[in-house]
């Protein structure tokens, strides 16, 4: 099954994007809930985090790495929020793994 994720990989759908490489796309949210809110996609299909198979765990530490590089960018190095739902129960809507990076108010303690 495509995902919006996976049509918007392919190029199949529009996006504003702000970075890319061969392995990882990021864009910028279509409904944002600050400033800064940008999505940051694998371009290999993942459901979720729990299902990258241990040898491609290096996958997650070159996303840490563009966010880190992408918040200092957007100037929202010294206080941004930064996850990802796992499941349906914790919220997850679009089941391609992406992590949001989210910044640029303050942003207040999760329930």
């Amino acid at each position: 099954m495509t995902t919006i994720f996976g049509k918007i990989i392919k190029g199949e759908l529009p996006s504003e994007k702000v970075f890319e490489n061969e392995r990882i796309l990021v864009i910028k949210d279509a409904h944002p809930v600050a400033p800064v809110h940008l999505l940051i996609l694998p371009k290999t299909s993942y459901v979720d985090l729990q299902s990258i198979p241990t040898t491609e765990l290096p996958i997650v530490a070159e996303i840490v790495e563009v966010a880190q590089s992408l918040a200092k960018q957007f100037g929202v190095a010294d206080n941004y929020r930064f996850l990802t739902n796992n499941g349906r129960k914790a919220g997850q809507t679009i089941f391609h793994l992406h992590f949001h990076l989210i910044g640029g108010k303050e942003l207040g303690s999760m329930a």
